[in-house]
């Protein structure tokens, strides 16, 4: 029997090339199951600030890609730094402009998981509270029950992909997506 591949989007709240969050979402690619494509969408810098003027038909192509992303994913993965107690603002407006049209946006009820690394010995969960709070408004089913929060420290400087402990929690993360999106009936994508 032919296995269906799974497409999972990822959301970077880190514009960095460098970041540690660039790094846990390459772990994440590295470890996932051989059936689940993770797709970075890797242009949430050039979104537009969300703006309802220009939220129309024609909104930029940057929207656009984002929402077809969005669209065509089963579910969603998003991994964010937290920047001053809270979430970064590119990711914040990608959000904004996921959630419409209002009650109707790209990832309204697909299944979606907030990880990250921090700095701090709480590794960023006040941002990723606050992301869970802002996709589950904006229409996604967020898994709150998946948390991964992890301090820069434990790391020790290293790539997040020498950490095995890391690797195996974020394959498991990925199978949990993947399992929601087939309780809710979600089909495969591409």
């Amino acid at each position: 029997m032919r296995s269906v591949r799974v497409t999972i989007m990822v959301l970077l709240g880190s514009l960095r090339e460098g970041s540690i969050n660039r790094q846990l979402v390459e772990t994440a690619v590295e470890s996932a199951p051989t059936e689940v494509d993770l797709q970075l969408f890797d242009r949430i810098g050039e979104l537009p600030f969300y703006n309802e003027d220009i939220d129309t038909q024609d909104a930029p192509e940057p929207v656009m890609a984002l929402r077809a992303a969005a669209a065509e994913a089963a579910a969603a993965l998003v991994a964010t730094p937290e920047y001053n107690g809270t979430i970064p603002a590119v990711l914040k407006n990608a959000i904004d402009w996921l959630s419409r049209p209002w009650g109707n946006g790209a990832l309204k009820g697909k299944p979606l998981v907030v990880v990250g690394v921090a700095r701090g010995r709480y590794g960023g969960s006040w941002a990723h509270d606050e992301t869970r709070k802002s996709f589950g408004i904006a229409g996604a089913k967020v898994l709150d029950e998946v948390r991964l929060s992890t301090p820069t420290e434990v790391l020790g400087g290293l790539h997040p992909r020498e950490n095995r402990e890391l690797a195996t929690a974020l394959r498991s993360v990925v199978e949990k997506l993947v399992v929601e999106a087939a309780e809710r009936g979600l089909p495969p994508s591409r």
